[in-house]
Order: C-alpha cells, then structure tokens, then sequence
C-alpha cells in the first residue's frame, strides 16, 4: 500500500509563511511527477505547482514568485514553501505523486488534505 501524508497546514496572518511537507511510504519502485493541488468548498480542485524527478518546478500563475516546490527523493518527500501568504491562498492543499508500486506499474496517489488558512 502507498500512502501520502501531508504535515504543515495551518493559521497564518497575511504576509506570513508556512511550508507543507508530504512524505510517500509503502512499497514504492519510482515516484515521477510530485505536485500540490488546492481547493475550496464549491470551486474545483486546481493545480498549484509540480515538480519533475529532476526537480524541474512548474507553477500556476497567482502562486509563481511567491510559492517555491522542492523534493527530497531520498526521503520521497515533497515540500512547498508558501511566502507572502494571501487570504485568497487559503483552502485545503493536496499532495499528488505519479508512483510506480513496482516496475510497470503506475498510479496517481493522493493525500488526505491539510487546510491552509490566511486570515488576520
């Protein structure tokens, strides 16, 4: 089984920092792409950045300059670190990863979901 837990959510003031980290466990062969999707009740769940095997980082328009995605493949981590923290920032951020379990096999995994709220 694969997991993927999120850690790192919470309250922060406008202008704050927080950094989410999600850790993949379980019997995996290869993790590919690893990203950070974000929602809010009643709109669609959106991409906010992805980052390649080779660390090559790509970012929706309203986070790129403020938001930096990085990873860690020996702990099969990812991280984002969120600067300059806006109040329409806030929602509940996903963890995404493309994991092959074993050789030939791939799947998109999830995680549970840690809420990100900016408020003063």
């Amino acid at each position: 089984q694969v997991q993927l837990v999120e850690s790192g959510g919470g309250l922060v003031q406008p202008g704050g920092s927080l950094r989410l980290s999600c850790a993949a466990s379980g019997t995996i062969f290869s993790i590919t792409r690893m990203g950070w999707y974000r929602q809010t009740l009643g709109k669609a769940r959106e991409l906010v950045a992805v980052i390649s095997s080779g660390g090559q980082g790509n970012y929706a328009d309203s986070v790129r300059g403020r938001f930096t995605i990085s990873r860690d493949n020996a702990k099969n981590t990812v991280y984002l670190q969120m600067n300059s923290l806006k109040p329409e920032d806030t929602a509940i951020y996903y963890c995404s990863a493309n994991i092959s379990p074993i050789r030939g096999v791939v799947s998109d995994y999830w995680g549970q979901g840690t809420q990100v709220t900016v408020s003063s």
